[in-house]
């Protein structure tokens, strides 16, 4: 499990984050309903070659939920802006994952942050995205709020599974469900389904072009989240790079394919 000892307080959250390793600073970005717990089978690998920055998204993981709570992408990328000026880095790697993939981007475009490479996976970018499930929540965020713990739990646990291409290991389905318990993790959870809104990802989509640095576009063959022809269509309007099929691996690519990250990674930066 990756340890995040450090706190921080940005627009009203209290946001959580870790670093860990030498070198040249590389910031790990994950999605929804995940948290940074999602790399710890990725940042073990970098960290004799990059300083690691690691944090939970505001409202997922560690971080502060809260009823009332802003969690949409709109503020993500604000959190993440605000953080790179604490931690006083310019320029660095960048690793990002599904909504992480839009945070990033929208950080890009729209608060002016610039990456010395940027490795993006099964992101959330292009319209159209939210599975039905999604539409289902963000009608009955107060039903779902309310059910009975035992239904939430296997709610949670089939929602997980379709986002690997291969059987999670209980330790991964226990390390994703843990923030999701309770009255304020279930609570949390639909909140941030709720507030799924695609027009986050339109407000960039004309913007899109190719980045002042390496991109590489990798996605699960497998991806029952958003399909490889997304990924495809990343890839041509902001790298120079086509998009790297990883066979074998669906949506959470972390959990299937976590040495296909390692080596795009290390490929990327040069190592």
């Amino acid at each position: 499990m990756l340890d995040l000892p450090y706190t921080s307080s940005i627009e009203g959250n209290t946001v959580r984050w870790g670093k860990i390793g030498t070198g040249a600073p590389l910031v790990a970005i994950h999605g929804t309903p995940f948290s940074s717990q999602v790399w710890r089978r990725v940042i073990p690998h970098l960290t004799d070659r990059r300083t690691v920055y690691y944090f939970d998204l505001v409202g997922y993981g560690l971080s502060e939920m809260r009823e009332g709570q802003d969690v949409s992408l709109a503020i993500q990328n604000n959190v993440m802006t605000a953080l790179f000026e604490e931690w006083g880095i310019e320029r660095p790697d960048v690793l990002a994952h599904d909504f992480g993939g839009a945070t990033a981007l929208r950080a890009y475009y729209l608060n002016g942050l610039r990456y010395a490479s940027l490795t993006i996976f099964d992101a959330v970018a292009l319209a159209p995205w939210g599975s039905p499930f999604v539409q289902h929540v963000r009608q009955y965020e107060a039903a779902f709020s309310g059910m009975p713990d035992y239904m939430h739990r296997a709610l949670l646990a089939a929602y997980l599974q379709t986002s690997a291409a291969n059987p999670l290991s209980d330790e991964a389905l226990q390390v994703y469900s843990a923030p999701w318990l309770g009255p304020i993790g279930q609570a949390a959870f639909y909140r941030q389904i709720a507030q799924m809104d695609q027009v986050y990802t339109e407000e960039i989509e004309p913007l899109y072009g190719k980045l002042d640095c390496p991109v590489s576009v990798l996605w699960g063959s497998e991806d029952a989240w958003i399909p490889y022809s997304q990924g495809e269509r990343l890839a041509g309007l902001i790298s120079q790079q086509p998009c790297v099929r990883v066979e074998n691996s669906g949506h959470l690519m972390q959990e299937d394919r976590p040495e296909a990250i390692v080596a795009a990674v290390l490929k990327q930066i040069g190592l």
